[in-house]
């Protein structure tokens, strides 16, 4: 028998996998999870701009896992590079007009599909296990 702590990683584990093939077959707007949550993040950031070593502590991803995942969305114009004035070593990341309009209708199949995953009937429960997530590192609100 294992640890109730295991099982419960076992079982995010498993969610992440379902999240992601729902998303990703649901194709919302052409943009797979990772995608969304990277413009989510990046629209709700000051000034819909962040370093590229900001966005991947913020998703959990590594530098280079961002990186990949952003040659593609720059690609097709979703988000694009900005240089720092003072340091030319840092470069920002920063969401594009497109990439802000096709986050705003992807918002809308991505609510309809978290309301299909998580049912409203369970907002308490919901809310605890939100929570819960936050304090083991969960850092997006």
């Amino acid at each position: 028998m294992i640890s109730t702590e295991l099982l419960f990683l076992i079982n995010i584990n498993k969610l992440q996998s379902v999240i992601a093939r729902k998303f990703d077959s649901l194709s919302v707007h052409g943009l797979g999870m990772n995608d969304f949550v990277i413009l989510y993040i990046l629209y709700h950031s000051s000034e819909s701009k962040m370093r590229r070593i900001d966005l991947a502590e913020k998703t959990g991803l590594t530098a280079s896992g961002i990186t990949r995942l952003l040659n593609p969305l720059e690609k097709i114009g979703l988000v694009s590079r900005e240089a720092n004035e003072r340091d030319a070593r840092v470069s920002y990341v920063v969401i594009t007009e497109i990439g802000k309009k096709v986050f705003g209708e992807a918002l809308k199949t991505a609510e309809n599909i978290s309301q299909e995953i998580l049912s409203p009937k369970k907002s308490k429960a919901l809310q605890a296990a939100s929570e819960f997530i936050h304090q083991l590192g969960g850092n997006i609100q």
